[in-house]
């Protein structure tokens, strides 16, 4: 349903707008440092726009009552309704040391909250791999390569243990011309079906610096 949503809007709007997510995300990031300057790993908030919260209630026929909240029962019904990944899905989140992307494991759901009809989730992701990772000059990128979901970092970046975080914004000029450039470049009917993989331009930056 929300692609056909999503497609009208785009058919009456210019080219350039094609680029515009139909899913928005308030996102928080908790990264965990050990005492060793080690990142072991990654706690997720996923905060839903107002309209994809009405989608999913619909969807799994809760809030019947329509007031932005759910009973018990239901919330227990959308506990890790966003927890299904098909596989090769990276979660929506890339780290990096280096040129060297790091490997998050499965998720593990933490929460699930509604308040004032938006869904808020959390889960929590460990570090998978055969040695330990510095945190020293790691990068953290939330986004959907399509740029279908839109993440940004309302929700704020979070780090325990001796590490702090700096946020560098998308460059939304150098993004948007990276979107034109690709879209004119294929033909009109396959903007939407083929749209390119531009969801990494459209993203925030979170770099790792440590102690000693």
């Amino acid at each position: 349903m929300i692609k056909k949503f999503a497609l009208c809007i785009a058919l009456l709007a210019p080219a350039p707008l094609l680029a515009h997510p139909h899913i928005f995300v308030d996102t928080g990031l908790k990264l965990e440092v050990n005492a060793a300057g080690e990142l072991t790993a990654v706690e997720v908030t996923w905060a839903y726009d107002d309209f994809y919260s009405l989608l999913i209630f619909e969807d799994l026929l809760l809030d019947s009552d329509f007031d932005g909240a759910l009973t018990p029962q239901e919330l227990e019904r959308l506990k890790g309704f966003d927890m299904n990944w098909s596989e090769g899905f990276e979660g929506d989140l890339y780290l990096t040391a280096g040129a060297r992307a790091l490997a998050l494991g499965d998720p593990v759901h933490l929460s699930t909250e509604v308040e004032r009809g938006i869904i808020t989730t959390r889960h929590r992701r460990e570090l998978i791999g055969e040695t330990p990772v510095a945190a020293r000059g790691v990068t953290v990128k939330p986004y959907d390569p399509t740029y279908y979901t839109a993440y940004d970092l309302s929700r704020g970046v979070e780090v325990t243990g001796p590490c702090t975080a700096s946020v560098t914004p998308p460059d939304l000029d150098r993004a948007y011309t990276l979107v034109e450039e690709l879209l004119y470049a294929m033909p009109t009917e396959q903007a939407e079906d083929a749209y390119p993989e531009v969801g990494a331009a459209f993203a925030a930056t979170v770099s790792l610096a440590c102690e000693g």
